[in-house]
């Protein structure tokens, strides 16, 4: 057969031919013991699974589709987008090892990073987020074994040139391991361009819904696999069977969903730029934008989250810009089917070089509905920050 494209192929496996009547996507199992009928083969797992742990098919059937996606020698699942990690972290690092990581990191990581991992006696370095290449390379130290990946970085979208990171790194002996969250396993390739592994949180676009949690794991290689693996079989770590099969419904329509959600994302964030109360809109496809260059030399498409940097403003400025929006919902996570906005300033008190911002920091998702409606529904919210803006120069009675 000729090469396809992950839109099809994401969906052919359900359809392949020779298995007999079925339904589309295996059914769902729900099990912790597995039966034999021989003896000799209880421990075969060659023969399926020999317990619940090991995964039934849904679960089976996701980790080949993101090892085809991400071009992996193996995927692995665990039950969140922390937890993918986490886990090649815990499997990769030894007590004296080090870590190199932007200050950009997703907060949960970095607490890992700083507690967890602290107390185990591995040494984090945190290298500005919007560092060079050649300045990453000059934090590395003798201790550093594995250099994270974020890219487009958490916040403030800091790109980076990850294949020059990662070939650098592998001549030095150095893991690089990219939270490739924001590309989905679709708009980038970090094995490809020579990551030895490649996380993401599958509660965003491969699940879609906003319904459940799970993180992938794909490895460049056996012996990375072998280590993540073990970690995963020693730690007990196990994904429920009901959000397997959720995840794996979800991902049919990956392409199509975050294509969408892209060409919208786009849409907003040209309308944004024009606005008289934004400074900059941090989404590296807008032309003009901070790592544009790199977006498109690197990457084949975008994920529909981006910063939106307000000129001045205040907390309660910022609250007042998201009360009076009815269609964004405000809560954490994205790649859902709806659009979401957060208040992200208080965030960056947590970095060691935080950025010169000249005004609050919001962070839009650019869900699945018409564009022309939420950036009506953002009009008022612009029109309430207008009023809050006018009302704090007014001078007092």
């Amino acid at each position: 057969m000729p090469p396809i494209s992950d839109r099809t192929r994401l969906i052919s496996s359900a359809t392949r031919r020779g298995q007999g009547r079925r339904p589309v996507n295996p059914p769902l199992e729900r099990a912790s013991t597995m039966l034999s009928d021989d003896p000799a083969k209880m421990q075969d797992a060659s023969d399926g699974p020999v317990y619940g742990l090991d995964g039934t098919s849904p679960a089976r059937e996701l980790q080949a589709l993101l090892a085809g996606l991400e071009g992996a020698a193996e995927a692995f699942l665990v039950p969140s987008g922390l937890a993918a990690v986490t886990v090649p972290l815990t499997a990769l690092l030894r007590p004296g090892d080090g870590v190199l990581t932007t200050d950009a990191v997703y907060g949960p990581t970095r607490r890992f990073l700083t507690r967890h991992m602290a107390a185990r006696g591995v040494e984090t370095v945190f290298h500005p987020a919007d560092a060079s290449t050649e300045a990453i390379l000059n934090a590395l130290t003798p201790r550093t074994r594995v250099l994270l990946i974020e890219a487009p970085g958490s916040l403030t979208f800091d790109m980076a040139d990850v294949p020059a990171l990662a070939a650098a790194c592998r001549d030095r002996g150095v893991l690089t391991i990219m939270d490739n969250t924001w590309a989905a396993g679709l708009a980038f390739r970090p094995l490809a361009h020579g990551v030895d592994v490649s996380v993401q949180a599958l509660t965003k676009y491969v699940g879609g819904h906003s319904d459940l949690l799970m993180g992938g794991i794909a490895a460049g290689s056996t012996p990375v696999a072998r280590a993540i693996a073990h970690t995963i079989e020693d730690m007990g770590w196990h994904v429920s069977p009901d959000d397997a099969w959720l995840a794996l419904r979800g991902i049919r329509t990956l392409p199509l969903r975050y294509e969408a959600q892209s060409r919208s994302a786009l849409t907003v964030a040209k309308w944004l730029e024009a606005r008289p109360e934004v400074a900059d809109v941090l989404y590296p496809p807008l032309p003009g934008s901070v790592g544009h260059d790199l977006w498109c030399r690197d990457f084949t498409g975008a994920a529909s989250l981006m910063g939106v940097v307000m000129k001045g403003g205040d907390t309660a400025a910022a609250h007042t810009f998201m009360r009076a929006l009815n269609l964004f919902g405000m809560g954490y996570s994205w790649g859902g089917f709806e659009s979401l906005i957060t208040h992200e300033t208080p965030q960056l008190a947590h970095r060691l070089h935080a950025p010169a911002l000249p005004g609050e920091l919001l962070r839009l998702h650019i869900g699945l509905e018409d564009p022309a409606d939420l950036m009506a529904d953002l009009e008022m919210g612009f029109e309430a920050w207008r009023a809050q803006q006018d009302s704090n120069l007014q001078p007092p009675a």
